[in-house]
């Protein structure tokens, strides 16, 4: 059996997204508040960041992968209008859930699938828009995650990958001291789970830096990668357009 990590934890790679799955159901709840809390907000910014860059006009079709709460999805539906179509996608039926609900709580309908990133239920070149906002990282196979991504996209199509990156270097030992001892510890006080969120510092640490993922993104078959680097490079929001 093939190994891929969960965290830093070699595990078999049919076992990760049961890992994974069961991180997100801990945490689904508390998903907003731990989110708010740990970045001090500034999720918000990257988020509208990356929504500006995304471009999106009114008869666009958008796929928002791994969507979690839903916050990429509700400002696309705004921005299509009657005549587009906004998918909100996630693997864990959890994160789904919250996220559909918050958007028909607000009088957005969109509709939400279940499925896997790597088996995208999408037809080729169908989406003018595809977005991924801290999702690639937990994904058994990325490399295969892009390129159901571009698949998917028409040609000129722009896919959107906001992650978490590498920081700048002088940050290094304050930004592990936060990723290693407070995070878990507010992980432990607000949302009654440390491992879950000593899990998130470790993903951050595995998954590649910002020129790699550029590289990953043009292996994937995508043009005019570039990126931009977000709070000294606590997360990274990278573009790329299927030609």
């Amino acid at each position: 059996m093939r190994k891929t990590h969960f965290g830093f934890q070699p595990v078999d790679e049919n076992e990760k997204n049961r890992l994974v799955g069961s991180v997100f159901d801990s945490v689904a709840s508390k998903y907003d508040l731990m989110n708010d809390l740990m970045s001090a907000g500034l999720h918000r910014r990257w988020k509208a960041f990356t929504i500006t860059q995304a471009s999106v006009r009114a008869g666009f079709k958008v796929l928002d992968v791994a969507a979690g709460s839903g916050d990429l999805a509700k400002a696309f539906v705004k921005q299509t209008g009657e005549r587009g179509e906004v998918w909100l996608t996630d693997i864990n039926a959890s994160m789904l859930r919250i996220g559909r609900d918050r958007l028909l709580d607000q009088g957005l309908i969109t509709p939400a699938v279940q499925c896997d990133a790597e088996q995208l239920p999408f037809a080729d070149h169908y989406f003018d828009v595809v977005t991924v906002a801290f999702g690639l990282r937990n994904m058994t196979h990325p490399d295969f995650a892009l390129s159901e991504m571009r698949r998917v996209l028409k040609p000129g199509g722009k896919l959107l990958v906001l992650e978490f990156s590498k920081v700048w270097a002088p940050l290094n030992m304050l930004y592990d001291l936060y990723s290693f001892k407070i995070l878990p510890w507010l992980g432990e006080k607000i949302a009654r789970d440390a491992q879950s969120y000593r899990y998130l510092a470790e993903s951050i640490r595995q998954h590649p830096d910002q020129h790699a993922l550029k590289k990953r993104m043009e292996a994937a078959g995508l043009s005019n990668v570039r990126y931009y680097n977000l709070s000294a490079g606590i997360a990274a929001l990278h573009i790329g357009i299927k030609y």
